[in-house]
């Protein structure tokens, strides 16, 4: 069997790393990388430290808008797909990268598989939940994270190929959030010690846009105590454009964009992480680290129900949720048992792709 994966985010590359890994005892896998997130830090890092290796198509997309670079995707992946003739497609989460990968799938007649399927945060006005949409509606395979995710897939009618799986971050947290501690110099490289700073992620196209971005700026120069901020190249771009950026240095301290091991050093150690990544919200969850999201919805519901995360967007909000973190009373597994990569692989080699 041949099995193409799609990926291009930095959020892709860390959930392929364990999949691919077991993906590759049972079936030949062709792996395009879109190129979404062109950044060293963001991209070619992980294929480093994750031990994904050198992807087998490049599509080198990069940046422009939604339509722009969606359809450079269109473009690449379906022509990897005539180039390569796999069996099926895995795509992963939300991204414009996903959407292309569903849309070719689908348009080709082949069989699509989408790794974190079912999860919603019933906001359409956002781009990721448009891709997360569309994507379940096209997919033979829906791997879900959790119950809840089955259950808003249940809610929308779809039943048949929706399989619990657990989310496969927790398989990569538990195996290198130990490495990343013990090998990274963050965050002792800042002078600082464990549990006494803030770290912050800002990337999403709504943050980066005023009057939010002017909205966070202001909430993170309130916050008490140090604040860590890896800049995304986009955000970077945004604050530069708006002559945002000095000001942000004077209450940050402003990074480029880290690698997997770096951020997740940085994480496990912090105090309170502030951010409006979905991804980043579930690995705080993961490494029992308080989580303030900086928007008004979220995806993982169950990290906001259990006590570990707050929704804020307002600057005062953002600096008292800073100053008194959320931290739930339990920490249950709601996202399994670190072995959701081998369930993965075992269905995608059991199931008749071309029949059904």
């Amino acid at each position: 069997m041949r099995l193409l994966s799609v990926t291009g985010t930095r959020p892709q590359f860390v959930k392929a790393a364990p999949l691919h890994a077991e993906l590759l005892k049972h079936v030949e896998l062709v792996v395009a990388d879109t190129g979404q997130h062109y950044d060293h830090e963001l991209s070619r890092v992980f294929n480093e430290e994750l031990g994904l290796g050198e992807p087998d198509v490049r599509l080198e997309v990069g940046s422009g808008s939604h339509a722009e670079q969606t359809a450079a995707m269109l473009v690449g992946v379906e022509r990897a797909v005539l180039e390569r003739h796999p069996d099926a497609m895995l795509v992963y989460g939300d991204t414009n990268s996903t959407l292309a990968g569903a849309l070719v799938a689908a348009k080709l007649g082949v069989p699509l598989a989408h790794v974190e399927a079912g999860l919603r945060s019933f906001d359409m006005r956002m781009p990721e939940e448009v891709n997360r949409v569309v994507t379940d509606r096209l997919s033979r395979l829906l791997f879900c994270p959790s119950g809840t995710a089955v259950s808003n897939l249940a809610a929308e009618g779809i039943q048949r190929g929706v399989e619990l799986v657990g989310d496969v971050m927790v398989d990569l947290a538990r195996v290198f959030g130990p490495v990343a501690s013990a090998r990274s110099a963050y965050p002792a490289a800042l002078g600082l010690e464990p549990g006494s700073y803030a770290l912050a992620t800002v990337h999403r196209q709504a943050n980066t846009e005023q009057p939010a971005l002017g909205r966070l700026v202001e909430g993170l120069s309130r916050v008490q105590g140090p604040v860590v901020l890896p800049l995304h190249p986009r955000t970077r771009a945004a604050l530069e454009a708006g002559g945002m950026l000095a000001e942000l240095e004077r209450s940050a301290t402003v990074l480029p964009p880290l690698g997997y091991l770096d951020f997740t050093a940085l994480l496990r150690a912090a105090r309170v992480c502030l951010t409006d990544s979905g991804g980043v919200q579930k690995e705080a969850y993961l490494h029992a680290v308080p989580c303030v999201t900086l928007r008004d919805t979220t995806e993982w519901v169950e990290t906001v129900e259990l006590g570990w995360n707050v929704l804020v967007s307002e600057p005062g909000e953002i600096a008292a949720a800073a100053a008194a973190p959320p931290r739930g009373t339990s920490h249950p597994e709601v996202y399994g048992d670190g072995h959701a990569a081998g369930r993965m692989a075992r269905l995608v080699t059991e199931t008749a792709w071309r029949t059904g």
